[in-house]
């Protein structure tokens, strides 16, 4: 299986950041970024981590960080896995890469999917380590307060979800 780009729904973000303040919004300038992340299958449930765009900072970030993944040592953004919630395949849609017009946000994406994919079992691993943490209440107050409540927020993806399919499915009957 190989990992790609996803863009996800800004209404389902707006949703959960109601629920946890640390979910990440949508980027103000959406034209030319795009609210992007790679999804992760965890325990059944597909979790959205974002990804960052490069930044300086990226380049001095430890990658024993266990909450983060440096793309090529921050030179091409991270995987903010402190960040991640849970999504339903109805609330992301792959990025097609070559349809994107800015020459240079392509590359870059190319290059953090080339990495993903070399770096899928490493990737998996911290991910679950992470969760494991946060889900057992095993990391420290600093982590903790970082990461996303990913319980809370499995709760409430499964009640939108729901709401979701019942919504489509009254459309539908009319």
């Amino acid at each position: 299986m190989s990992l790609k780009i996803y863009e996800i729904d800004e209404e389902y973000t707006k949703y959960l950041y109601t629920i946890d303040k640390r979910v990440c919004l949508e980027h103000k300038d959406r034209q030319t970024r795009k609210f992007v992340g790679v999804v992760l299958s965890i325990n059944n449930i597909n979790y959205y981590a974002p990804l960052s765009s490069p930044k300086p900072k990226h380049l001095k970030m430890q990658n024993s960080q266990i909450d983060i993944i440096k793309i090529v040592n921050g030179e091409y953004g991270i995987i903010n896995l402190n960040n991640m919630i849970p999504v339903s395949n109805n609330a992301v849609t792959v990025i097609n890469i070559d349809k994107i017009v800015d020459i240079k946000y392509a590359n870059i994406l190319r290059k953090q999917a080339r990495f993903l994919n070399t770096n899928e079992e490493k990737i998996y691993k911290k991910t679950i380590k992470l969760y494991n943490m946060i889900i057992k209440k095993r990391a420290n107050k600093k982590l903790i307060c970082r990461c996303c409540d990913f319980k809370l927020l499995e709760a409430k993806y499964k009640t939108w979800q729901h709401n979701k399919l019942h919504i489509k499915s009254h459309d539908l009957s009319r």
